[in-house]
């Protein structure tokens, strides 16, 4: 429900005071207000000279960082911060977690939760391992996931920090395709909302009876009205408007290929699509001998199957060049949490991959005899399915 904002402030300028705060985020913008700061992070640190609360801010081109003194110079420098037309505020403290979201009423939408774990030291050297998300986190609670998910979940959000820019402000559309239990969608919630960014997010999965599971944690979360569920196929789901991010983890086989032609088809601005099994390919490379001199690559299963996985990794990626990303594949966690450790990673420049990597895709193509399906389902009606100049004009929006 909520509640009224400068009663949410007040709460928020008592945790941020509190001896017991770990660190507290604020980013993006009231409607019809312009900040001076469009971000800022704070923190306690132990320096020589005593405590002190560190403040880094950004106004949007570089980042300020200070350290005031408890007392009057933190009240003054908190009540400055809690001045700025932030649209969210992320706290933390060692006894609870408090999200702040300002609607578009000028109400405070909050979600409170106890916290999990204890406090960090103050002190910038020698910490503990550090998170994006803690997998303590209060929200685990709620939707479960074992160790080994968790930490898979933290590092896919580990890859999406290094994705975005910095200093994104505003609203971010997202959409989890193939989402299953929804680990990876509540966690990306819980992340992106704590970098201050307004999240509208939508995960599809083909199952209804995970819309509806889904469906309930977001409402006991707090979370309904920011993040929702589509029963429906990856490739046929309702999502609208089109979103600016998309992820994908471990989506089977070709539901990875359908996840990659969704995101091109919406020209959505991000893709990070962590694959599963890759049957296809392996498929059609048991079905007809080797290029001449490669056949001891495929005539034991085991290689032919890992030589597969390559295959198709590599054959998407030049793909996407193809359709306007930048497009990489790299390992997003150790292969010990699982075998299945490698992203696509992609973001939409507009410009296609040119003419020789157009035809270096389309030599291992025809050397290896292999239709990818993601060249099927992005193929145009004159069935070429590579375009060399992008799916779209250049892309103008502020990365």
């Amino acid at each position: 429900m909520p509640e009224p904002l400068d009663a949410a402030l007040t709460e928020v300028r008592a945790l941020l005071l509190d001896p017991a705060l770990t660190r507290a985020v604020a980013a993006g913008r009231r409607r019809g207000r312009r900040p001076t700061v469009v971000r800022a992070e704070l923190r306690p640190v132990a320096l020589k000279a005593g405590p002190r609360l560190q403040i880094s801010t950004s106004d949007g081109a570089r980042p300020y960082t200070r350290n005031v003194s408890p007392g009057a110079e933190a009240d003054a420098a908190v009540d400055a911060l809690l001045a700025e037309p932030f649209g969210n505020w992320h706290v933390e403290t060692a006894g609870a977690t408090l999200q702040l979201r300002v609607t578009k009423s000028g109400e405070a939408q909050v979600h409170r939760a106890a916290a999990s774990r204890p406090a960090a030291p103050a002190d910038g050297h020698d910490r503990a391992k550090e998170y994006l998300l803690d997998p303590g986190d209060p929200i685990f609670a709620e939707i479960g996931g074992s160790a080994a998910k968790r930490r898979q979940v933290d590092a896919f959000l580990r890859a999406l920090a290094a994705t975005l820019p910095d200093d994104l402000t505003g609203r971010l559309r997202v959409v989890d395709l193939g989402c299953g239990n929804a680990y990876l969608t509540f966690a990306a919630h819980r992340y992106l909302t704590a970098r201050g960014l307004d999240v509208e997010l939508v995960g599809v999965d083909v199952r209804e009876d995970q819309r509806q599971r889904n469906s309930e944690l977001a409402e006991r979360l707090g979370w309904a009205d920011r993040v929702s569920f589509v029963a429906g196929t990856i490739a046929d789901a309702v999502v609208e408007p089109a979103p600016d991010l998309v992820l994908a983890l471990h989506a089977c086989d070709t539901a990875t290929d359908e996840a990659l032609a969704r995101a091109v088809r919406w020209n959505a601005r991000w893709i990070l699509a962590a694959p599963c099994c890759h049957h296809d390919l392996a498929a059609q490379l048991r079905a007809r001998p080797a290029p001449t001199p490669y056949e001891l690559l495929t005539r034991q299963g085991i290689l032919r199957e890992r030589f597969a996985d390559v295959l198709t990794d590599a054959l998407r990626a030049g793909l996407l060049r193809s359709h306007g990303y930048r497009a990489e594949v790299v390992e997003f966690v150790d292969s010990r949490h699982t075998p299945r450790n490698l992203l696509i990673r992609a973001r939409r420049t507009g410009t296609g991959g040119g003419d020789q990597q157009a035809a270096e895709y389309r030599q291992l193509v025809d050397q290896w005899q292999v239709t990818p399906r993601l060249a099927t389902l992005l193929a145009d009606p004159t069935g070429d399915a590579v375009r060399g100049d992008g799916a779209d004009g250049p892309d103008t929006t502020p990365h």
